[in-house]
């Protein structure tokens, strides 16, 4: 079974101006990839797995998802303890913005012969790497962001989604910039490159 999309381009450039010459099947590598690295090990493998199989074979979510799984893709408006209405985005924000950034990480390397090199084009000056982290972070930033709002409607709606678990160590991983930390081996919180059987580094703010 092939791993739905859940999201494709057209609804990334409903929140981002991306070149029009870019093909579908070029995103959608990096779009798996911020699904798989970023958004499962946020949600955990039971809640993410279980969302996947209620999407249709054109990557739309099912009319037959229970309603809590819309409103946690689609987003909705819910009042909250203190009887305030929040409203909550979705996923879609957050898978985007997390895809942003991988592209941007990624687009800006070509892979030759001789080995990895900075792209060039003309009548076009390439950034500078600290340039591309600084636009990376922001990116993941965006991110953080909307996944602190999915974060806080899976804990006050956490009776309708038995299949997540809190775990505070996740939200301490996502601050912007490089770390090193010691490798946790559970799936929630699994590293994205490994160094050996004790360590790993984490060049980027994954959520790992």
């Amino acid at each position: 079974m092939n791993t739905p999309y859940l999201i494709d381009i057209d609804i990334f450039r409903q929140y981002e101006d991306i070149s029009l010459h870019l093909k579908p099947q070029r995103l959608q590598v990096f779009i798996k990839k911020a699904q798989e690295l970023d958004l499962k090990p946020f949600l955990g493998h039971s809640l993410y797995y279980d969302l996947l199989s209620y999407f249709n074979a054109d990557n739309s979510l099912d009319t037959a998802a229970p309603p809590a799984y819309h409103d946690l893709y689609n987003g909705c408006q819910y009042t909250d303890a203190a009887g305030s209405t929040i409203s909550y985005d979705g996923l879609t924000p957050a898978l985007v913005y997390l895809t942003f950034a991988r592209f941007i990480e990624a687009d800006a390397i070509h892979y030759t012969a001789a080995g990895p090199v900075v792209k060039h084009q003309d009548n076009a000056t390439a950034l500078a790497p600290a340039e591309i982290m600084k636009l990376v972070q922001q990116q993941r930033s965006v991110a953080n962001a909307h996944l602190r709002n999915a974060e806080k409607f899976l804990q006050y709606h956490h009776q309708l989604f038995p299949r997540w678990h809190y775990n505070s160590k996740n939200a301490s991983s996502r601050q912007p910039g490089p770390r090193i930390r010691a490798v946790d081996r559970t799936d929630y919180n699994r590293s994205g490159t490994s160094l050996s059987d004790d360590y790993s580094v984490s060049l980027y703010p994954d959520f790992y």
